[in-house]
């Protein structure tokens, strides 16, 4: 990186303070990285050391205004959880570092090494390496059970900000072709089904995620696990983040394997891992079992409208969501 480049006086001033990294001349190697927004690494040679810089800026074009909230969000979100200790080994929620508005609203965060958990999943449809996968699974479900116990407030969950969820995806959906009227009436009738159902109602809000994907999950040694990428972090049923995980599992088999049943031991594996951080493990379990089909429909639908997805597949995740939404 040229040195009259204004992102190197940038990460100067954050090598130097906030993260405490003194190099007379320090000089960075640059490293574009995937992500919905301009997300780099960057790793300063002499010394090593590595942080991500996230750029909100091209995403929102001249709307520099939302780029800069968003980032700033996203900054505070970090703040926030990890002010409930979820700090160090094994449970991580990485360090904003600094922010700079005036250049593409740049996010500076952490390095967080360790293998993602897209990857741990492919490595089982692939290589036939379910323990390595069932492993992962109970580590990040001791992470989430962590984040959403200690971050219980007592407020009731409203379902009904879930059931405006649904219906922001069938709008896409209808908007992109992938479905029709008929669906989205059929849809939109089961929604109003589980709405009925007052265990949807009795659970207690929490922070979550807001984002629980195989690729915002970084795992180390033992259990310890990383959390990444916390835009959309919110408040609401623990069920938004253990149904992502779950119909991720579910969409990654679907597509691996074409056989959307071979992810249920890894799925009811990290259900029971997450139900043992409860008092009364198999009433918690009972009690997730129950509302998971929702949960798992609401990402399957997310996924569908995704112009990645090929147009077959998609319709084979808006029928498997159906189904899932048809359990009683």
């Amino acid at each position: 990186m040229s040195r009259h480049d204004r992102m190197h006086g940038f990460l100067c001033r954050v090598l130097a303070e906030p993260m405490g990294v003194h190099q007379a001349h320090p000089a960075f190697r640059a490293f574009r990285l995937s992500g919905s927004n301009e997300v780099y690494g960057y790793e300063e040679k002499f010394s090593d050391t590595k942080l991500i810089c996230k750029f909100f800026g091209p995403r929102f074009g001249r709307d520099r205004d939302r780029a800069a909230w968003t980032a700033a969000r996203e900054y505070g979100s970090y703040q926030t959880l990890r002010r409930y200790a979820l700090v160090g080994s094994p449970h991580h929620v990485i360090r904003p570092l600094a922010f700079d508005r005036d250049i593409n609203c740049v996010l500076a965060l952490e390095y967080y090494g360790g293998e993602l958990l897209s990857d741990a999943i492919s490595r089982a449809i692939r290589d036939g390496d379910t323990g390595h996968l069932f492993w992962r699974l109970t580590a990040l479900a001791y992470y989430l059970a962590t984040q959403h116990n200690r971050t219980v407030d007592g407020t009731a969950v409203d379902f009904t900000a879930d059931c405006s969820y649904l219906d922001v995806q069938l709008r896409i959906l209808r908007d992109v072709g992938r479905i029709g009227q008929w669906d989205t009436d059929e849809l939109r009738w089961l929604c109003g089904l589980w709405a009925d159902r007052p265990r949807m109602w009795e659970d207690q809000q929490v922070w979550l995620h807001g984002d629980a994907t195989p690729a915002n999950f970084l795992f180390g040694g033992g259990l310890d696990v990383g959390a990444i990428d916390l835009e959309r972090m919110k408040r609401g049923d623990r069920m938004f983040d253990v149904g992502r995980v779950a119909g991720e599992l579910q969409h990654a088999y679907m597509q691996g394997t074409h056989d959307p049943y071979r992810a249920e031991p890894f799925i009811g594996h990290f259900l029971w891992e997450y139900s043992c951080h409860f008092p009364d493990r198999d009433a918690a379990f009972a009690s997730i079992s129950r509302r998971l089909p929702y949960y798992m429909a609401l990402n399957l639908l997310r996924v569908a409208r995704n112009d990645y997805i090929p147009r077959d597949y998609g319709g084979r995740l808006v029928a498997q969501a159906k189904e899932l939404l048809r359990a009683s």
